[in-house]
């Protein structure tokens, strides 16, 4: 199970339909296409963070935030998961708590939270048992920011691609119970703020959120709208680039730790399991910490503001990271989510031997073409995002120039993402 579940879709260049070279030049050429188009035409803020969208019957907003949904939803999510806990207390090789940890929550968080919004405010564990006592309290402290979803998100990056046996079921297990008892302790002592800020699996949800078409409108009706109208209200706190790089960078070291040149450097200065685990660990934080401090210098790196507008710039722009998380999530994930999901699904079912369709492995091609196009879409999309959001925020004489930086930023990520992806 540790191999199978830790397998991420095709394995490398020889895979895509076209040379990774070609792919590259093509990607850049398509990145620098979009911002000249943009750049010129596109001389006015487009995206309305107010816009009401296409509001739905109110029929749908009152269903969803009755009482009864709320609260059913809530309590199967619960169930399922002491169900889970209580049949994954097994260690044999057909446990499915790996691939419930890995594949249902980790990615289809992502692809739950696209189609209907921040799910996991819903689907949380630890707030239903919260409501279930009437914790009232409110006292997150403001400065703490996503500091600890930054961390807890680092954690699980971290257990996934660092720690000496990622797959095992007892590694899985104690990081579960770790999660929700600090979750638990949290939210009782600062009461649900603690879920929305501190919560690792509920600030992913809301990330990833911001690429859905549903939203609350003014009103509180759910409507459906333009994704680009919702990227800007993610939430800007302390840490929010630092959430976005620990997503980034670890989906890219996840990469890069598969090539042969990484694996055989620490085969050759790793004496033992644990200076293993040291070295990979120091090479997640590296990827993380290049793609905060690029990004941040990136945007900061622009004429005409203050010193205080410049501080906050890193903030302002951070959702137009969104798109390339979201393009790498699918990228790298989108056959571990299609299939190791029916895998744990059947496991978990106690039909282990059921068959798996392979309908992407089966496909080489075809998924290699999905995987460039991921990359490539949410690239270009965070390009529209970052202009959009520099004519909002950068003074009318630096709106282009202030980009610049931006926009060689974007094209590295971009050659960086499919070399790793495809030809590492």
């Amino acid at each position: 199970m540790t191999q199978t579940v830790l397998a991420h879709g095709l394995g490398g260049s020889t895979d895509l339909p076209i040379p990774v070279t070609y792919a590259l030049i093509g990607a850049a050429w398509a990145l620098t296409f979009t911002f000249a188009v943009v750049a010129l035409a596109w001389r006015k803020p487009r995206f309305d963070l107010q816009a009401p969208g296409l509001a739905l019957p109110r029929w749908v907003t009152t269903a969803v935030d009755a009482p009864v949904t709320r609260w059913t939803v809530g309590l199967l999510a619960l169930a399922v998961a002491i169900w889970i806990a209580v049949t994954t207390t097994v260690s044999s090789g057909s446990n499915a708590l790996p691939g419930v940890f890995y594949v249902l929550l980790w990615v289809g968080i992502v692809a739950l939270s696209i189609l209907f919004g921040p799910v996991w405010r819903v689907l949380s564990p630890v707030r239903t048992v919260i409501r279930l006592l009437r914790v009232r309290r409110d006292a997150y402290p403001a400065r703490l920011g996503y500091w600890p979803a930054a961390a807890g998100l680092f954690a699980f990056v971290w257990l996934e691609l660092a720690s000496p046996i990622p797959g095992a079921v007892g590694p899985v297990r104690i990081w579960l119970a770790v999660y929700f008892g600090v979750t638990l302790a949290g939210a009782l002592i600062c009461g649900t703020r603690w879920c929305s800020h501190a919560d690792p699996f509920e600030v992913y949800s809301v990330v990833a959120s911001r690429c859905s078409p549903l939203r609350r409108n003014a009103s509180g009706r759910i409507a459906v709208g333009n994704p680009f109208n919702h990227l800007p209200t993610l939430p800007i706190r302390p840490a929010t680039v630092m959430v976005l790089a620990v997503l980034l960078g670890s989906t890219a070291f996840d990469s890069f730790s598969a090539a042969p040149t990484w694996r055989g450097f620490v085969e050759a200065h790793a004496h033992g399991t644990w200076q293993a685990t040291a070295l990979k660990t120091v090479g997640l934080a590296v990827f993380v910490t290049v793609v905060a401090v690029t990004f941040s210098l990136a945007a900061r790196a622009t004429g005409g503001v203050d010193r205080a507008l410049r501080r906050q710039l890193p903030g302002l722009m951070a959702h137009s990271l969104i798109p390339i998380v979201i393009g790498y999530v699918f990228a790298h994930y989108l056959t571990y989510l299609v299939e190791k999901g029916q895998q744990t699904v059947f496991m978990l079912l106690g039909m282990p031997d059921a068959h798996v369709n392979y309908v992407l492995s089966l496909h080489p091609s075809v998924l290699a073409t999905t995987k460039v196009l991921c990359v490539l879409f949410g690239h270009i999309a965070a390009v529209i995002a970052a202009h959009d959001c520099a004519l909002r925020v950068l003074p009318k004489r630096h709106q282009l120039t202030g980009q610049l930086t931006m926009m060689l930023v974007m094209v590295g990520y971009t050659f960086t993402g499919l070399y790793l992806l495809f030809g590492g």
